[in-house]
């Protein structure tokens, strides 16, 4: 065994520590000597919520050292250099590198990350500074001074995504303001009596009502009946006394207060019921006597071999008689007017005051038919107004056509919001209405409506999910290739572009069709296939730019800068807005300091 001296094992100690702190530096300059750090994409490329990529590092294998590791500390910076997440890093140690086969001598790092897309991280840019660091614990760092900046901003495919939004227009409404129908009129009898009574039980108010309201009279069905007890059943004229008691007391109301109607102009049909015992059990069978003591009166109303008399004499001999005689006997003492009519034709302008009414609570909502009400919409041009029918009408009715025009409504009013958070409550709202719609009547067309404003309001998951509705249902071929082509358009935003590649199939051909193509093969890389998706667009439509931008972004792509100035300077010809987009445009960083670019926007 070798037993060194004290002196000597301080000596060997302030050796290592010395050998260790030059090895530091060195590894470090060794390292960066030669070193490349590149992003994939570049730039940056959104999918969705999230930015995935890949960070790939070379640097020199000469760099490794036992004990000590080189690294890359990646961070993105962004809000004008204020705020900044820290990604993560990448460290040359055994297993995390492989040896480069195009440089030899090279060592290659690649690691994955991923940052979420928010509009605040861009622009914004992906930095990377090295370190050395000894790998024991608490081990020293040694770190490079000065960040490399690895990528700039991210691109955003959905930003980019062309979407011709279909206008929603209103349901056609439509009220007949001729009013008509027939109105039905109870009256009821004292015991034995045919005059009509001008307290509890009668309608007399009503009716005068009815015919002083002028309302044009086209026919009134008088009919009257009587109880089968000893006193009605016995006079055998009573009903028809009760018939000709309300025929008598409506000619005369109309003879003196009617000034539109004339009794030789209106048809009168009246029906005694004499000895009949339908109605009765009609009462019966819907009254709270006991089944069986119901099955009693059947039977002893179906016996063929009884007379009338007999069979009132054997229901005075049931237990339940005075049920019998209390709640049923004196409603079959009764006379029915029903008058069918039809009434002045109402006006718009008094059809829109009665909705104003309703809207303010001084009238029921019944002082119009669901038709009107919907229809009072019409007569206003200010949308706070119509939203407000709208909603008072599906308040009431529940109906699909109230919940699709209130959508609607609420599409043109988030139009008007200057704001984008109201904007998009307002097309929230409306898609909630159109989805209520399209669940009372199921067709494709409504359900693509509550997808396109879901779609508006950023709703991702509730327009994918009611596109799918519109295209189970089906329709017409034009209908169900916009719903295609929309939902693809949504697929490219949520970054699932397989899936926007399958629906593109079915949507058929068409100028945003070719756009969104051309932007999925542009970020595969497929650049040929993109500039002829790019040039079906262009003759489709001559004059727009978008086509000739989309084919200046292949050539930025292909390092081809006199055909980008070429392109540019046609794009932005045909649009001048597309000068400010190209500056912004990440595709173009290389470019935006050379004369061409410059020049192009002119």
């Amino acid at each position: 065994m070798i037993n060194f001296s004290r002196p000597f094992a301080h000596s060997l100690l302030f050796t290592t520590l010395l050998l260790s702190a030059c090895a530091l530096p060195r590894v470090l300059k060794q390292a960066e000597t030669g070193r490349t750090v590149t992003a994939r994409p570049t730039p940056l490329m959104a999918s969705g919520e999230s930015v995935p990529f890949e960070v790939i590092a070379k640097v020199p294998a000469q760099h490794l050292h036992k004990g000590i590791a080189y690294e890359l500390l990646l961070r993105y910076r962004y809000e004008h250099g204020l705020r900044e997440d820290t990604l993560g890093r990448i460290t040359f140690t055994s297993g995390n590198y492989v040896y480069d086969d195009e440089k030899k001598g090279q060592l290659v790092a690649i690691q994955k990350f991923i940052i979420p897309n928010t509009p605040g991280r861009n622009p914004g840019e992906l930095l990377a500074h090295a370190q050395v660091r000894e790998l024991k614990k608490n081990g020293r760092v040694l770190r490079a001074t000065d960040d490399v900046r690895v990528a700039r901003g991210i691109a955003d495919p959905a930003r980019l995504v062309t979407r011709e939004d279909t206008v929603l227009t209103f349901l056609p409404e439509r009220a007949n303001n001729t009013m008509s129908g027939t109105r039905v009129l109870p009256f009821f009898f004292d015991e034995n009596q045919w005059f009509i009574r001008g307290y509890l039980g009668t309608n007399v108010q009503a009716l005068e009502d009815l015919i002083d309201a002028n309302q044009e009279t086209k026919q009134v069905l008088i009919i009257a009946g009587h109880s089968p007890d000893s006193l009605d059943a016995h006079n055998r004229l009573l009903a028809s006394k009760r018939v000709r008691m309300l025929l008598y007391y409506y000619k005369q109301r109309v003879k003196n207060f009617s000034y539109l109607n004339r009794v030789e102009e209106i048809k009168f049909d009246t029906l005694a019921h004499t000895r009949k015992w339908d109605t009765f059990l009609g009462k019966v069978m819907t009254s709270a006597l006991k089944p069986e003591q119901m099955d009693s009166v059947v039977t002893i109303i179906n016996d063929t071999k009884g007379t009338f008399e007999q069979k009132e004499k054997a229901l005075h001999r049931l237990t339940f008689f005075d049920y019998l005689e209390q709640y049923i006997y004196p409603v079959l003492r009764f006379g029915t007017v029903a008058v069918t009519y039809s009434a002045p034709k109402r006006f718009d302008s008094e059809v829109y005051l009665l909705s104003k009414k309703i809207m303010d609570k001084q009238v029921e909502a019944d002082a119009l038919t669901p038709e009107e009400l919907r229809y009072s919409a019409t007569l206003t041009p200010l949308l706070a107004e119509k939203q407000r029918i709208y909603e008072t009408a599906a308040a009431n009715t529940n109906s699909w056509e109230a919940f699709h025009n209130l959508g609607v409504v609420l599409l043109q009013r988030a139009e008007k919001e200057p704001t984008d958070k109201i904007r998009k409550a307002y097309y929230r709202r409306a898609g909630v209405n159109f989805t209520l719609a399209a669940h009372r009547n199921p067709t494709a067309e409504f359900f693509y409506h509550a997808a396109t404003a879901y779609h508006r309001a950023g709703d991702r998951l509730e327009a994918l999910q009611n596109y799918d509705y519109a295209i189970k249902l089906g329709g017409e071929r034009p209908l169900l290739r916009k719903i295609f082509s929309d939902r693809a358009a949504l697929e490219i935003e949520v970054g699932q572009p397989d899936e926007a590649l399958r629906s593109l199939e079915y949507a058929g051909p068409s100028y945003q069709n070719a756009l969104n193509r051309g932007l999925i093969l542009v970020g595969r890389e497929g650049y040929e296939s993109a500039l002829e998706q790019y040039r079906y667009a262009q003759q489709l439509r001559p004059t727009a730019a978008a086509p000739v931008y989309g084919m200046a972004v292949v050539a930025a792509r292909q390092k081809d800068e006199a055909a980008l100035g070429q392109l540019l300077k046609q794009a932005v010809a045909l649009d001048r807005t597309y000068a400010q987009r190209a500056v912004e445009d990440l595709e173009f960083q290389d470019y935006a300091q050379g004369t061409v670019f410059r020049d192009a926007l002119r």
